[in-house]
């Protein structure tokens, strides 16, 4: 299914504007609020609020790579990589809408952690999960954004190839 031009543009960029715009006020709320290394239990202790400062990537991965590398890997591949993603949402049409969702969260993600790393030099991350069996390292929005958005990429993925394709005549 594909969207009207242009409302379907617009629908994704407020989508890619929602995520970066939640992603950084609780970012901002964190920064402002809690102390480093500050737990605030939410749930027992199985989630909580935590303050850390990410200066690598995923899981802190990359965190001691030389600056110069640091930033072509963690900076200027990843704006590369979404403004093409961005491109390819706006000039590409019969997307399936949840994989349209999908890349906008992915973008929206990927922007929010993009911006604190350029502005701040690292990412804060905040959000911590911990039933015994399942544990997270520390997160944010953002990359429950890029997750979710993953997801999303995924089960489309899934049902556009377990639609059965007519046979021709």
């Amino acid at each position: 299914m594909k969207l009207k031009q242009p409302f379907g543009r617009i629908l994704i960029l407020l989508l890619i504007s929602f995520n970066i715009g939640c992603d950084q006020l609780t970012k901002t709320v964190v920064r402002e609020y809690l102390d480093y290394d500050e737990q605030i239990p939410v749930i027992k202790n199985h989630f909580t609020i935590l303050k850390v400062e990410n200066s690598g990537a995923f899981l802190s991965s990359g965190e001691s790579l030389p600056i110069p590398v640091k930033f072509v890997f963690l900076s200027l591949l990843p704006l590369f990589i979404l403004g093409y993603a961005l491109y390819f949402l706006m000039v590409k049409r019969n997307l399936n809408r949840l994989f349209m969702v999908g890349i906008s969260c992915i973008i929206g993600g990927g922007i929010g952690n993009l911006y604190d790393r350029m502005v701040f030099g690292s990412v804060t991350d905040f959000l911590h999960l911990d039933f015994i069996v399942f544990q997270t390292g520390v997160f944010n929005l953002a990359d429950l954004s890029i997750s979710f958005g993953t997801l999303f990429i995924l089960i489309s993925l899934y049902y556009k190839k377990a639609v059965p394709v007519p046979a021709e005549q």
